[in-house]
C-alpha cells in the first residue's frame, strides 16, 4: 500500500501519544486530531500525530492548585 504509507491507525497513534486507543478515537471525533474516517476506522497522518504529540497534555480533571 504505497499510497497509505504516511498514515497510521488508531492503535499506532495511541502508542505514540501514550494514551488509550479510545482517547485517540475521541480526539478524532472532536476534530482535535486531524484524521480521515474510512469505513469503521480512522486513518491519521503520522506527521499530524507527531505535531499533536508535542502540544498534547493528556491530564484530565481539575488543575491542581499551586501553593502561594
Amino acid at each position: 500500500m504505497p499510497v497509505l504509507k504516511d498514515y497510521i491507525n488508531v492503535n499506532e497513534a495511541a502508542q505514540i501519544l501514550k494514551v488509550h486507543p479510545g482517547t485517540v478515537k475521541r480526539l478524532c471525533r472532536e476534530h482535535r486530531l486531524s484524521a480521515h474516517k474510512v469505513h469503521n476506522g480512522w486513518l491519521i497522518n503520522i506527521s499530524e500525530v507527531q505535531l499533536f504529540a508535542q502540544q498534547y497534555n493528556g491530564r484530565r480533571g481539575r488543575p491542581t492548585k499551586k501553593a502561594i
